[in-house]
């Protein structure tokens, strides 16, 4: 469980990124961290694998103040993949990239073969397991710090902007993978633009504004909220716009997505049909 307790931080420069942030994410949760670009989505995730620690206020990863442990204790936990691929690559090949952590956490050879290997496959990457990162495209370089992640299997995983540079079939193996671990118990958080994925993955959402979180709640709930969704410089998926343009339908307006928007146009059209 990750606990925030009235978080504030200030980086070197006097910007005031975080203004008193409090939330809970329990064990197992699917949370999506949403706003503008400066809201202090990707500071407040920082914390909670110790890059950052708060100026004040207190951030605890399973009961552990994480001002008074290392990163490094604190990454055999959580593991964190960058917006960035190459603030995070650095090996000379895919395959190396992948198996630095669990070498660096101890793993037998048996295992780091094992789980690299699950990685690369999962993520599409077997191809180019002896080319360097930094030959690859930009998308791909973001699935090798995401393979270089998963392989070691943290309890808690943040991504930040997963989806920048993939395509609509990665996106939805990405999602399939998401669901897959969420079964499996572990805690996910995403910071994103996407608010398509978002939909399509319905979690928790946390908008972030000014270093502030201005709403949190269910995806259907926070997504059609639109005056709040402003206010995060969020606009409402597209799905959702469609059914505000349609008030004649006198349909929930908490859509989100296309499969439950199929299932109620289906039910709007078979009661035009009878009638």
């Amino acid at each position: 469980m990750i606990e925030v307790r009235d978080v504030y931080f200030t980086y070197p420069s006097g910007v005031e990124a975080l203004k008193g942030v409090s939330l809970t994410i329990k064990d197992g949760e699917f949370v999506s961290i949403m706003g503008e670009n400066g809201a202090g989505k990707t500071t407040l995730v920082k914390h909670f694998n110790g890059l950052l620690k708060p100026t004040k206020g207190t951030v605890l990863v399973n009961g552990i103040d994480t001002k008074k442990v290392s990163v490094a204790t604190l990454a055999r936990k959580v593991g964190f993949v960058f917006q960035n691929p190459d603030h995070q690559l650095f090996s000379e090949t895919v395959e190396d990239e992948v198996a630095f952590a669990l070498r660096n956490f101890g793993f037998s050879e048996d295992v780091i073969k094992r789980r690299v290997e699950w990685a690369l496959n999962l993520l599409g990457l077997s191809q180019y397991r002896k080319t360097s990162p930094f030959m690859l495209s930009g998308g791909e370089r973001k699935r090798v710090a995401l393979a270089s992640v998963l392989a070691w299997d943290p309890e808690i995983l943040i991504l930040d902007e997963p989806t920048i540079g993939q395509d609509y079939l990665q996106k939805e193996t990405l999602r399939q993978f998401i669901m897959q671990l969420r079964e499996q118990g572990k805690t996910i958080i995403i910071v994103t633009h996407d608010v398509e994925f978002v939909a399509e993955c319905n979690p928790r959402v946390i908008l972030m504004r000014d270093g502030r979180i201005i709403a949190d709640g269910e995806a259907k709930k926070v997504l059609t909220d639109s005056e709040t969704l402003s206010k995060a410089s969020i606009i409402p998926p597209q799905i959702t716009q469609v059914f505000f343009q349609l008030p004649e339908l006198n349909v929930n307006s908490g859509i989100i997505d296309i499969y439950e928007a199929r299932s109620v146009l289906i039910k709007v059209l078979r009661k035009g049909i009878k009638n």
